[in-house]
C-alpha cells in the first residue's frame, strides 16, 4: 500500500485550468497536506484511497459535473452525507467568485472528483465503508443444507424460548444477535463433520458440504434469526380472550384460530415491504445503521485480513472476545451483584424520603436529572445505541428530552390534570385514589363497559410523563408526514414513478455500487409479495370471521391501510436516523373510537393497525441487509418466509399448551410464576382503550381533550425547522421527528437513559471518527454489537443459574436504589382528606 505521501493524486483538470498554472499549483502546501485535507473531508481511510484515485482519473469533465449536481440535488439534506462536501458541492455550483482563486477552485474540484469517483466505486458513507465490501463474487454458495438446518434450528428454539418465557415473570428473551454470535461456531463445525457428497435433485446438483462455511451463510441464518424471534402480537389477545380472570372465552383456545391470526400479522408485512424496496432498499441514503453493525459483528468472525488501524493490530475477531468476555463478567454486578450500578441515584441518597428530590433527579420513578446516572451499559443503549446511532441522532434525541423536561415537571408541580396526586413519570394507569386503575370496576360480569359503575368509581388518570409521552405521540404522527413531504418529496415521488413503471430500481442507482453488483441475481417478482400479502389478509379476515370475535374481517385491511400511509415516512426516518417510530398509539387510539366498547376489536385493530407498518420495516430492514452483503434477493426471500412460518408455528403451539395445560396460567399466585405481566398490561389498556374507549379521556370536555391539538402543532412544526435549515447552518441537522422521539423516553425512562450516552456518542462517532477513522472503521461497531451479546447470554446464564431457582442477594447494594420516594415513586399531594382527587362520583360521565 502506498504510504500519504506516495498516493497518487487524480490528474483531471479543473475544466478552464492547466494543472501546471502558477495559480493553479498546489505546492504552496504540497500534494501530501492537499490530500490529507480531502481524506478529512471525505473522511476516506487509506485502504480506500488508492481505489478512488484511480477512479476519479479516469473520469471525464461531464462524469464529474453531473455527480457534483447530483450530491447538491439529492443529499443536501441528508445528514448522513459528509457535510463538508456538500458545502464545497454547494460552493462550486452557486458560489461564481470560487473561480477567481485558481488554486482553490483546483482544489474544491479535485475534492468533488474524489468524492464523484467514491460514490461510483464504493459508498459516499464512512459508516457503510467501515464494514460493507464494495465487491462480490456471486459463485460463493449461499442458501446451503447447513445454512438452512442451522437457521431453522435455531429460528425453533429462539421461538420456544421467547414465547415459554414471556408469561413467566421474570422473563427472558434471546434475540437475533444471540443466534448471530452461536451461528459461527455450528457452522464451523459442520463444515468440519458433514460428508461432501453430491447429490442432484430437479437438475440442481448440491452437497452438504460446500467448503468453507462464509459470511453469505452466516448472514442468512442472522435473517432468518432476525425475523424468527419475537412472538406473535396475537398470542396476547388470545390468552386476554381465554382466561377465566380476563374475557373467559374458552373456545380461543382453538389452535387453528389461533394459527391463523398469528400467521396472518406475521406475514402481513411482506407485501409491503416488496413495494418498500424502491425506497427503503434501493437508495443509497437509506443506511440503516443497525445493518451496519450486525454485518460488523459478523465480519469480525469471517475478516481474513488483519490490517493495522492506527498502530492497532488486534484482529477483529480477537477484539470481539476481549469486549465480549469483560462485558459478560462485567454485566453481573449491575445485573445481580450490585445493581446500584445500575440504578446510581446517589442524589436521592442525601434525603430519600425527599420527594422533590426523587422527582427530579431519581432514576427508578424520577426523571433522571443526574450528571452521573448508571454505569450499566444495558441501561445507556435502552433508548438508543451511541455507537450505532449517528451522533446528529443522538443529540437529537437528547435535546427532545431536555425540552420537555421543564414541560414536565411544570405539570407536576402546577397539578395540570390532577397529576400532582400521583407519581411523576409512571406508565400506568391509575384512579382518583393514587392506585392503579382497577378495570373490573368499570365493567360488568361479561367484561363489557357498565356505564353505572363507571361512574360510581373514577375517571382514568395518567402520570405526567405518560400524559406528555401521549402528546408528543400525537404530534409525531403529523409530523413525520409534513417531515416526509418537504425533506422527501423528490425520493419518494421518484419511487412511486418507478413502481408504476415497474422499473427494477430506482433511476440512478446504477452510480450506486451496490445496485450494479445485486443485478446479477433475479430480483424478486412484485407478484410474489403481492400474493403473500392477499394470503395474509385472506388468513386474518378468516380467523377473524370463522370464529365468534364479534370484529369484523374488514379490521385487518384497516390496518393495511394505515400502514400504507406511513411504512414509507416512517422506514425513510428509520433508514436513515435508526430511529423506529410505531404505530401502536394511534391505532390504539383509532380504533377506540371506531369499536368503542369491543376491546377485541380494538385489540385487532390496534394489531394490524401496529404490526403491518412495523414488520415492513423489519422486513427490508433485512432486505437491505442482504443488499449489503449481495445475497441474492430470491434466497433472502425464502428465508424470511419460511423461518416466519416456523418461528409462528412453535410459537402458537407452545402458547396453547400453555393455555390448556398450566395449571392457574396468568394468576398472581401460579406457583411456578407463570403470572404473565405483560399481558396483564396488554388486558388493562385492552380494556381502558376498548371497553372505556378514548373519547372518556381525549373527546368533548375529557380531562386531556387539549392533548389533541398536538396533532396539529405536529403537522405545522417542520415548516418553520424546514425554512431555518435554509437559512442558518444551525438547523441543518435538526431533525424533527427525531426531537420529537427524545420526547417519548419517559415514562418509565428517563434522562439517565439518554445523557449518559451521548458524551460516549461524541467519542465514538465525532472525535474517534474524525481523528482515527481507521481504527473507528475496524473497531467502533464490534465494540457494541460484542457488548450487546454479551450482555444478552450473561442474562441468559444468570437466568437459569440464579433467577429461576429463586437465588437472591439481600444487601444495600441492592436495595438502596429502590428505597425511599424514588423507588416508591411519591406524589406531590397526599390525596384530599375525603378519599379522591378530582370530581367524586356522579360527577363524571
Amino acid at each position: 500500500m502506498a504510504s500519504e505521501t506516495e498516493k497518487v493524486v487524480p490528474t483531471g483538470t479543473p475544466p478552464g485550468m492547466s494543472r501546471t498554472g502558477s495559480k493553479a499549483s498546489w505546492d504552496e502546501k504540497g500534494d501530501s497536506v492537499v490530500v490529507a485535507e480531502m481524506e478529512n473531508d471525505l473522511q476516506i481511510r487509506d485502504s480506500d484511497y488508492d481505489e478512488v484515485a484511480a477512479a476519479a482519473a479516469s473520469m471525464t469533465e461531464e462524469d464529474v459535473q453531473s455527480a457534483i449536481e447530483m450530491m447538491v440535488e439529492d443529499h443536501a439534506k441528508d445528514p448522513n452525507f459528509p457535510a463538508a462536501v456538500i458545502e464545497k458541492a454547494t460552493r462550486y455550483l452557486q458560489d461564481p467568485t470560487l473561480r477567481d482563486d485558481p488554486t482553490q477552485y483546483a482544489r474544491v474540484y479535485e475534492e468533488l472528483r474524489l468524492e464523484a469517483a467514491l460514490m461510483y466505486t464504493n459508498s459516499a458513507y464512512p459508516e457503510v465503508r467501515a464494514v460493507v465490501d464494495n465487491h462480490d463474487d456471486p459463485s460463493i454458495p449461499v442458501s446451503t443444507f447447513r445454512a438452512w438446518f442451522i437457521g431453522m434450528i435455531f429460528v425453533a428454539i429462539e421461538a420456544f424460548i421467547n414465547q415459554f418465557f414471556y408469561l413467566r415473570q421474570p422473563g427472558i428473551q434471546i434475540t437475533y444477535n444471540v443466534v448471530q454470535v452461536l451461528a459461527f461456531p455450528a457452522g464451523k463445525l459442520l463444515e468440519a463433520i458433514l460428508p461432501t457428497w453430491k447429490f442432484t435433485t430437479f437438475g440442481y446438483t448440491w452437497t452438504l458440504n460446500p467448503g468453507h462455511f462464509n459470511l453469505k451463510e452466516h448472514m442468512l441464518i442472522t435473517i432468518m434469526a432476525n425475523v424468527g424471534y419475537a412472538t406473535p402480537y396475537t398470542n396476547d389477545i388470545v390468552i386476554v380472550q381465554h382466561i377465566d380472570r380476563f374475557f373467559n372465552q374458552s373456545w380461543a383456545s382453538n389452535f387453528g384460530y389461533q394459527f391463523l391470526v398469528g400467521i396472518s400479522t406475521n406475514l402481513i408485512g411482506y407485501g409491503l415491504a416488496g413495494v418498500t424496496r424502491r425506497f427503503l432498499v434501493y437508495p443509497s441514503y437509506a443506511i440503516w445503521p443497525q445493518n451496519l453493525a450486525t454485518i460488523g459483528l459478523s465480519k469480525a468472525f469471517h475478516s481474513g485480513r488483519n490490517e493495522v488501524a492506527n498502530g492497532w493490530r488486534v484482529s477483529r475477531m480477537r477484539y470481539f472476545l476481549y469486549c465480549f468476555c469483560g462485558m459478560f463478567v462485567y454485566f453481573w454486578f449491575p445485573n445481580y451483584i450490585f445493581q446500584a450500578l445500575s440504578y446510581f441515584n446517589w442524589i436521592t441518597w442525601i434525603a430519600p424520603n425527599n420527594v422533590n428530590l426523587a422527582a427530579v433527579t431519581g432514576s427508578v420513578s424520577g426523571l433522571g436529572l443526574n450528571p452521573i446516572p448508571t454505569f450499566d451499559y444495558n441501561q445507556v443503549v435502552v433508548i438508543a445505541d451511541p455507537l450505532i446511532n449517528p451522533f446528529f441522532t443522538m443529540f437529537n434525541i437528547f435535546l427532545g428530552a431536555v425540552v420537555t423536561f421543564p414541560i414536565i415537571l411544570g405539570l407536576w408541580y402546577g397539578n395540570v390534570w390532577n397529576t400532582a396526586y400521583l407519581p411523576i413519570n409512571s406508565n400506568g394507569v391509575f384512579d382518583n385514589t393514587g392506585n392503579r386503575y382497577n378495570v373490573s370496576l368499570a365493567v360488568n360480569a361479561e367484561a363489557l363497559f357498565d356505564q353505572a359503575s363507571y361512574e360510581n368509581y373514577s375517571p382514568a388518570y395518567l402520570a405526567t410523563g405518560n400524559a406528555i409521552l401521549y402528546g408528543v405521540f400525537f404530534a409525531l404522527y403529523t409530523a413525520s408526514l409534513s417531515h416526509a413531504w418537504l425533506y422527501h418529496r423528490r425520493e419518494i415521488a421518484m419511487g412511486f414513478r418507478n413502481l408504476i413503471k415497474r422499473t427494477a430500481v430506482l433511476q440512478k442507482t446504477d452510480r450506486d455500487v451496490h445496485c450494479r453488483l445485486m443485478s446479477v441475481y433475479k430480483e424478486v417478482p412484485e407478484w410474489w409479495y403481492f400474493t403473500v400479502l392477499c394470503i395474509a389478509i385472506g388468513l386474518g379476515a378468516a380467523g377473524l370471521g370463522a370464529y365468534p370475535t364479534s370484529t369484523t374481517p374488514a379490521v385487518v385491511l384497516y390496518g393495511v391501510f394505515l400502514a400504507l400511509i406511513f411504512c414509507i415516512p416512517f422506514g425513510i426516518i428509520m433508514s436513515i436516523t435508526n430511529v423506529q417510530l410505531t404505530l401502536n398509539v394511534l391505532a390504539e387510539f383509532l380504533g377506540g373510537l371506531w369499536f368503542n366498547g369491543n376491546a377485541t376489536a380494538v385489540n385487532y385493530f390496534k394489531g394490524y393497525g401496529y404490526v403491518t407498518t412495523a414488520h415492513t420495516l423489519s422486513f427490508a430492514q433485512d432486505l437491505k441487509l442482504a443488499h449489503y452483503i449481495h445475497i441474492p434477493p430470491r434466497v433472502t426471500f425464502m428465508a424470511q418466509l419460511f423461518a416466519t412460518v416456523v418461528s409462528t408455528f412453535v410459537c402458537v403451539g407452545i402458547l396453547n399448551f400453555q393455555m390448556t395445560q398450566i395449571p392457574e396460567v396468568c394468576s398472581p399466585t401460579q406457583p411456578d410464576h407463570f403470572t404473565c405481566p405483560g399481558t396483564n398490561t396488554f388486558f388493562t389498556a385492552a380494556v381502558l382503550w376498548g371497553t372505556l374507549g378514548p373519547r372518556r379521556m381525549f373527546g368533548a370536555g375529557a380531562i386531556y381533550n387539549g392533548l389533541l391539538w398536538c396533532f396539529l402543532i405536529g403537522l405545522i412544526l417542520p415548516f418553520p425547522f424546514y425554512y431555518l435549515g435554509k437559512k442558518y447552518k444551525t438547523f441543518e441537522r435538526f431533525h424533527l421527528p427525531v426531537f420529537l422521539y427524545g420526547g417519548l423516553l419517559w415514562a418509565p425512562y428517563s434522562l439517565a437513559n439518554i445523557w449518559p450516552a451521548i458524551p460516549i456518542a461524541y467519542t465514538f462517532n465525532v472525535f474517534i471518527k474524525k481523528r482515527y477513522l481507521a481504527w473507528w472503521s475496524k473497531y467502533n461497531y464490534i465494540t457494541t454489537t460484542s457488548f450487546g451479546a454479551a450482555i444478552a447470554l450473561s442474562a441468559i446464564v444468570m437466568f437459569f443459574a440464579l433467577q429461576w431457582p429463586g437465588v437472591t442477594i439481600d444487601w444495600s447494594g441492592n436495595t438502596r436504589p429502590f428505597a425511599g420516594c424514588d423507588g416508591d415513586a411519591c406524589p406531590l399531594k397526599p390525596i384530599p382528606d375525603i378519599g379522591y382527587f378530582g370530581p367524586g362520583p356522579g360527577q363524571f360521565h
